[in-house]
């Protein structure tokens, strides 16, 4: 025999709540009682139910689904570097446990900022997060200004003001540059991040406020957070500088290219050389020898990212700003 399909009447008798409440948790709304949202989910575990999607659609005029933008080459994205799958992982938990669907999109030229925002526009997504952005990018602040809820990862250069979630890059930067101090360096130079960047603009000026304050003076190479530039930045200081006796490298990613160039052109790491990272990616560990770093929480900036803008497009007020903490892990390369 047919067994009827169950009810949100259905799953509000079992729970002992009222319809409405039954329909604010399948909506994804953040103002139901914690101890009501979890009679609701066991309600609809025990009875089967299964949403409408499409009659949930018409009603919430919500896809429950959200964009992840990242404004980089598809090849840097899918490369060694472990921030993007960080941040993705993050982000994707949160979803998940939200009951929301990820959809990933690359934005590297206008053509594909254009094709984003008609994808938006057309409401295929309920908002949108963007991570990784360069410059003045025009992006976010373009999709706010159609009304679709949108969340960065760092704050957006320029007049714009738009929610974001990032970390103290400053502070980071600092710790790193404080810590060869107290080590007795006094030749410390640095490998910064991209300049259109604003981790790579904030660890480059930590690096500069921790050296004023001990009366060092700079040296400065810039790379694009990639190996490679980290080692042909190495290559330009050396030559620069060969007093150098430590060097703080603004991503890990850098500091593994960094350490090859001291390694070939004869130098010891930690004994004439020190390195201090920024990331604390899986690689950290396991380099020759393991790198000292700054740690940032990559997978708890998508997880933030991800909650941010749940409750943005849920209708909330959002801190304009969450900024996460670093801290300093020393291991042997400094």
């Amino acid at each position: 025999m047919h067994r009827p399909r169950p009810t949100l009447e259905n799953v509000a008798r079992h729970a002992g709540v009222s319809r409405a409440t039954v329909s604010r948790v399948v909506n994804g709304s953040t103002k139901v009682g914690e101890e009501s949202r979890e009679a609701v989910r066991r309600a609809i575990h025990e009875l089967g139910y299964i949403p409408n999607q499409a009659a949930r659609s018409l009603v919430t005029q919500r896809t429950d689904s959200f964009a992840l933008v990242l404004p980089e080459e598809p090849g840097r994205v899918f490369s060694d570097d472990q921030f993007f799958p960080g941040v993705v992982r993050g982000v994707s938990q949160e979803l998940e446990a939200a009951d929301k669907q990820l959809v990933l999109m690359m934005a590297r030229s206008p053509a594909s900022r254009e094709r984003i925002e008609r994808f938006a526009l057309a409401r295929h997504v309920d908002g949108v997060m963007v991570a990784s952005m360069h410059g003045a990018d025009p992006l976010p602040p373009a999709l706010a200004g159609m009304g679709i809820p949108v969340v960065c990862n760092e704050r957006v250069p320029g007049p714009a003001s738009l929610p974001y979630v990032g970390v103290d890059n400053a502070v980071g930067a600092a710790l790193a540059v404080e810590h060869l101090v107290r080590a007795g360096h006094t030749r410390i130079v640095t490998v910064a991040g991209p300049q259109d960047m604003v981790a790579g603009i904030d660890r480059l000026a930590g690096y500069r406020a921790a050296l004023g304050e001990a009366r060092l003076e700079a040296a400065v190479a810039v790379g694009d957070f990639t190996q490679e530039s980290g080692a042909v930045a190495m290559r330009d200081l050396l030559d620069r500088e060969p007093r150098l006796d430590a060097v703080f490298v603004a991503s890990d990613l850098m500091a593994v290219g960094v350490l090859r160039a001291l390694r070939r052109a004869g130098r010891r790491v930690p004994d004439d050389v020190a390195v201090v990272g920024f990331d604390d990616m899986e690689t950290a560990r396991y380099t020759d020898p393991p790198l000292t770093t700054v740690r940032q929480p990559i997978a708890e900036i998508g997880r933030r990212l991800a909650r941010q803008l749940l409750r943005l497009a849920a209708g909330e007020d959002i801190e304009p700003a969450l900024v996460l903490p670093t801290e300093l892990v020393v291991r042997e390369s400094a």
